[in-house]
């Protein structure tokens, strides 16, 4: 989950002043009301690989399936791409040359994108290991400004608590939509069940855990940062935490920030290349995608379908690169954060079903379906604060699959014969 977005968000949320902070515990309340759907999830079928799409499957069917897989593999490698532009945006910081040379940034991105590609289809454990290094070590540094902070908050920055000029409902409801992105990737300890050692409880404790953390450290770090840097500084920072780590640290502060920056990147890209191979070959043993997103290498590892999506990756990473299409990859990183929340809508009414035909009392089913229609809502909130130019893409995008779909099914249906 903390990956790039969180580095820019304070100054994004500094127009709305203190308030922003009551939408950072909405969307924190509305996120773990999904972890702790997808946890239940993982526990009715742990032994799934596919999280969101595998669960789509079994309870709303084929169609409803390929649509959460779709998207969510066209969501994964363009937020992918996204991924390692920052990452060389950052590493900027200790290599100046990246900020001027176009082929030096290319070169370094792809570098990064294939050597992940690559300690991924070693397998499962080994990519896992990466991210707990790189997971500690972006953590660190924002516990040490979220806490270290807390000694040089000055009050007059939260008055007025309300900046932005709208009603305070409206000021929420626009913080809450903008927070929320930095929750996404809540749902990817689901999506390697098979390969998870007691998945019944390690999937569920890592998904609820996690979410909780990432909050706690998300609203801690943010007030520290508003609380150090005044209010009209921050709307106007390009790096707001290196900034209040400057305040604390002098400049030696910035180089931690940026440090913390560039491995919370290289760690979030790690995560996410394993996953770009998990969904799709969920659903190609399903054969509802090419069987060659099925085929494991000797470790076990659907290394065809990580290679195919780091291609695509590295192709979309280069249009970065080039001035006349880099606005509309930008776009394309827009409506890959919408592609994510359809899976979120479509786990949570699968789960309402799902949980109907399990042996518990009335009183527990009905609970469970009141939080899954919680995490329903606010996943369709997010959605509509997506805005109507992004919706409308995004569902072109999600009925752009649908001849791949009819091909596959066809394929599958004249197979049975």
């Amino acid at each position: 989950m903390i990956g790039s977005g969180l580095f820019m968000l304070p100054a994004a949320l500094a127009v709305y002043g203190g308030i922003s902070l009551v939408g950072w515990i909405v969307s924190a309340l509305g996120a773990m009301s999904l972890a702790i759907v997808y946890g239940w999830l993982s526990k009715l079928r742990p032994h799934t690989t596919g999280g969101p799409y595998a669960y789509t499957y079994i309870g709303l069917g084929d169609f409803a399936g390929f649509l959460v897989a779709w998207g969510y593999w066209i969501s994964v490698w363009c937020a992918n791409a996204a991924i390692t532009v920052a990452f060389v945006s950052y590493l900027g910081a200790f290599i100046p040359a990246l900020a001027t040379d176009s082929m030096l940034a290319i070169v370094t991105g792809l570098t990064s994108i294939w050597l992940l590609t690559w300690v991924n289809t070693l397998g499962i454990r080994e990519a896992g290991a990466v991210q707990v290094v790189t997971t500690i070590l972006k953590i660190l540094p924002l516990v040490f400004i979220g806490i270290g902070g807390l000694f040089f908050l000055r009050p007059e920055h939260f008055i007025p608590f309300n900046l932005s000029g709208e009603t305070s409902v409206g000021a929420i409801a626009s913080t809450t939509t903008l927070t929320l992105f930095a929750f996404l990737g809540l749902e990817c300890a689901t999506i390697p069940s098979e390969s998870i050692s007691n998945p019944e409880k390690n999937v569920r404790r890592a998904t609820i855990i996690g979410t909780h953390l990432t909050a706690a450290v998300y609203i801690l770090s943010t007030i520290a940062v508003m609380g150090i840097v005044s209010p009209e500084h921050l709307r106007t920072s390009q790096a707001p935490f290196a900034d209040a780590a400057a305040s604390i640290w002098g400049e030696a502060g910035r180089y931690l920030v940026a440090g913390a920056a560039v491995i919370a990147t290289f760690g979030a890209l790690n995560g996410w290349i394993l996953v770009q191979g998990q969904m799709p070959f969920a659903a190609a043993r399903d054969r509802l995608f090419p069987t060659l997103f099925a085929k494991e290498n000797r470790k076990g590892v659907p290394a065809a379908g990580i290679v195919i999506s780091s291609v695509l990756v590295s192709a979309l990473m280069g249009m970065n690169f080039s001035k006349s299409l880099a606005d509309t990859y930008k776009y394309m990183i827009l409506l890959s954060t919408l592609t994510i929340l359809v899976p979120y809508a479509f786990s949570m009414a699968s789960y309402a079903i799902l949980v109907t035909k399990e042996n518990i009392p009335s009183r527990l089913m009905w609970f469970r379906v009141s939080v899954a229609l919680v995490g329903f809502m606010f996943s369709l909130w997010a959605i509509v604060g997506s805005g109507q130019e992004i919706v409308y893409w995004g569902f072109i995008m999600l009925i752009a699959g649908v001849p791949f779909y009819t091909a596959m099914k066809f394929k599958k249906n004249n197979g049975r014969r």
